[in-house]
């Protein structure tokens, strides 16, 4: 990493602290801006967009739709994911300013919004992505204590045979995670990560699949689909939780979805030619394409099988209990998935803040320093001080946050409301009219700020659900202490 560093001049981008770094193969040679040449193809970023997108989020589906019915439920899904493809699509054309071939590269979504908006509208962007990164880290933190904590305690109903209510506090799994975090954090670059994304990859489909099994498995002993056209009967909830809930809901299902916080930085991976936005576009509709057919079926079969019961998170709601050694396996699965994960979505926050503090001291030692610890049997490791501490702080806070507030339904939603409009909708709107000089009034303009004023209204709704939810949970919550 020093190497490649003395071999740019001081003025340029100092991202290259974070984001360059030697290919697969070690060989020295360069891209069009002097960077080192990227490894990137459809697949490695199709992998990293099913690892971020393919999430814990997979797991509140069969609730999402519980709350919206058989006939709201699917077509929010669908629509959903044709914007996403949609924006993402926009956004792709976005990483490259001027020629789509040839042009600058953008090599952070910020630097996207620079590049074509300017303005206040950077530090705008700035705020909301790395405040919704912080926020992503804190719901995959409580997703996986949930499910340690689900591993624990199908195997002590296992053993007492039921009789045992085995009450649990996540703290210990919390911190558990935070440590395994606190060691991954320390891989340099978003390219060194390759490896656990495939590996995080592999796990969603794991425990998805065991999710969508266990849910056909129901349906079958039920003997019937259970839930309704229009969701979960009043009764059941009142009037205004069925609205409250309805609004969660679509914050949860814009969650599941959510990637464009972290698009141009996967899209900084892919090697050119052909363009990166080619590449990008059809890694977007293979995983969006994936992704979707994923959420139909655990989502519905979930909701089929559990009908208004559907529980917050499909695999440790514990509308299953056998068979157990299934679930643990699923349970284990979305751990692992979600350390990987943790390093996709912070991956970005880190680069940024260590580029900063380069720029702000390029003569500490202290953030500047690399320090070459040997591995035996492995390339030497860099190790440089102020990202070892930095990053350490970073998750131990997030870990922190996660033990006050461990309500996954509720913050999932909030997450999803909070980045949807503006990451996934309004920026890459606006950057795409910027680039391509579409004439304001015209059709194509007027129809863009359409989506554009649709989506915010359904974040808006979206996050009030959310609020409601959280201000529910904290009238009976007690922080540390017993969760279950």
């Amino acid at each position: 990493m020093a190497a490649s560093m003395n071999q740019h001049p001081h003025h340029h981008q100092v991202a290259d602290l974070s984001i360059d770094v030697f290919p697969q193969g070690g060989s020295k040679c360069f891209d069009d801006d002097g960077r080192l040449k990227r490894t990137g193809n459809v697949w490695t970023a199709s992998s990293h967009i099913i690892t971020a997108v393919i999430g814990s989020g997979v797991l509140s589906l069969a609730w999402a739709i519980a709350q919206l019915g058989w006939i709201a439920g699917p077509a929010v899904m669908f629509l959903f994911s044709f914007v996403i493809y949609y924006t993402s699509a926009l956004l792709a054309d976005c990483y490259r300013s001027g020629d789509p071939v040839t042009g600058k590269r953008n090599y952070t979504y910020m630097d996207a919004v620079r590049s074509n908006l300017g303005g206040v509208k950077v530090k705008v962007c700035g705020l909301i992505q790395y405040l919704n990164l912080f926020g992503v880290a804190i719901g995959y933190t409580i997703a996986a204590s949930i499910s340690m904590m689900a591993i624990k305690r199908s195997n002590c109903f296992h053993e007492s045979g039921g009789n045992n209510p085995c009450h649990l506090s996540s703290n210990p799994y919390m911190i558990m995670f935070g440590v395994a975090e606190i060691v991954f954090s320390q891989i340099p670059d978003f390219d060194q990560i390759w490896w656990l994304s495939i590996v995080a990859a592999v796990m969603s489909f794991t425990y998805s699949s065991i999710g969508l099994g266990l849910g056909i498995a129901k349906v079958a002993e039920n003997g019937s689909f259970r839930g309704s056209l229009t969701g979960i009967s009043i009764g059941t909830v009142t009037e205004t939780q069925k609205i409250w809930r309805s609004f969660q809901a679509l914050g949860d299902i814009a969650f599941a979805y959510s990637y464009s916080i972290i698009l141009i930085e996967i899209q900084d991976t892919i090697k050119s030619p052909p363009s990166e936005s080619k590449t990008m576009k059809k890694a977007t509709l293979l995983s969006v394409a994936v992704t979707t057919a994923f959420y139909m079926l655990c989502g519905c079969m979930g909701y089929a099988a559990f009908g208004d019961l559907a529980p917050g998170n499909l695999l440790t709601g514990f509308g299953f209990y056998n068979p157990f050694w299934l679930l643990d396996i699923a349970n284990a699965a979305i751990v692992i998935h979600l350390v990987g994960a943790y390093q996709v979505y912070c991956q970005p926050l880190f680069a940024f803040i260590e580029k900063w503090a380069f720029q702000r001291w390029p003569k500490s030692q202290f953030i500047t320093k690399e320090i070459k610890v040997q591995i035996p049997g492995f390339r030497p490791f860099n190790l440089n001080l102020f990202r070892l501490v930095w990053r350490s702080a970073f998750v131990v806070l997030t870990t922190i946050i996660a033990m006050l507030l461990p309500f996954f339904n509720d913050v999932v939603g909030l997450l999803g409301a909070f980045g949807f409009w503006p990451l996934t909708v309004y920026f890459p709107v606006e950057m795409y009219i910027a680039q391509k000089k579409i004439p304001k009034w015209s059709t194509r303009w007027l129809c863009l700020q359409i989506l554009s004023l649709a989506c915010l209204i359904i974040s808006v709704a979206a996050a009030a659900g959310s609020i409601a939810g959280v201000v529910l949970d904290l009238k009976v919550y007690r922080p540390f202490q017993t969760s279950y």
